[in-house]
């Protein structure tokens, strides 16, 4: 009788663990799509601010900025002087690509705390095994149903971060700041385009010191005109 006993509490405890991991995946599942409501309520946007990119061995001066959305997942980013100034392959991560295109899968990762905000951080895992994301990492902000952080690997462009911080436009689930983290070795110069290095070094040695390092590009928003249409020659 005691083994009976024994044995049927083992099951019970199994059974309860099991129930608790699919609740909490079905919960992180719920919330993603809850966050991904909130985005998709921008069909389209015209932003305006500063970008100021910190790219080791480089003065890159700080650009008045233009960033253009249209859904499904085009951006583009453009400074006064039309050149845009970004990573290869950073107009296709963005925060509505990684969470509204394609169907993946949803792990719960458990809780963290950025700037002394809790947030839950959820994995999607892409179904698509030639989809070019392999992996994201999003650090949610459950209160304000907002991604705080977000970390994606992808197959052809390495992998990137973005911090975001909100303000007034939260409600759409669009940030006022981006910081943006990714590889020196995936920032390319537009042709024709040269820049002062810090050490006065020759512009190709530079180059080479510059390769493998970690490099930030900061947007600041200053405002976003949302929903009132952009036309498709801007993304040409």
């Amino acid at each position: 009788m005691t083994r009976f006993i024994k044995r049927t509490a083992a099951l019970i405890s199994i059974f309860n663990l099991t129930g608790s991991v699919l609740l909490t995946a079905q919960d992180a599942t719920a919330l993603v799509q809850k966050v991904k409501a909130k985005i998709e309520k921008v069909n389209d946007y015209e932003a305006a601010g500063k970008m100021k990119t910190n790219v080791t061995f480089l003065k890159i001066p700080v650009a008045t900025v233009k960033i253009y959305f249209k859904k499904p997942n085009r951006l583009k980013i453009k400074n006064e002087k039309g050149i845009s100034f970004v990573p290869k392959g950073a107009v296709n991560i963005n925060l509505n690509s990684v969470i509204s295109s394609g169907s993946y899968t949803v792990l719960d990762a458990g809780t963290d705390k950025i700037g002394g905000i809790a947030v839950r951080v959820v994995k999607l895992l892409p179904e698509d095994d030639n989809a070019d994301v392999v992996l994201s990492t999003l650090y949610i902000d459950e209160t304000n149903l907002v991604i705080k952080k977000a970390k994606t690997t992808t197959r052809e462009n390495g992998s990137y971060e973005l911090e975001m911080s909100y303000g007034k436009y939260m409600e759409y689930g669009l940030p006022d700041k981006i910081i943006f983290s990714f590889n020196t070795k995936d920032y390319k110069l537009p042709k024709g385009v040269t820049f002062d290095f810090d050490d006065g070094a020759d512009n190709s040695k530079a180059a080479d010191k510059a390769k493998n390092k970690k490099g930030k590009a900061e947007i600041s928003i200053s405002s976003y005109t949302i929903n009132k249409g952009v036309a498709d020659s801007v993304f040409q």
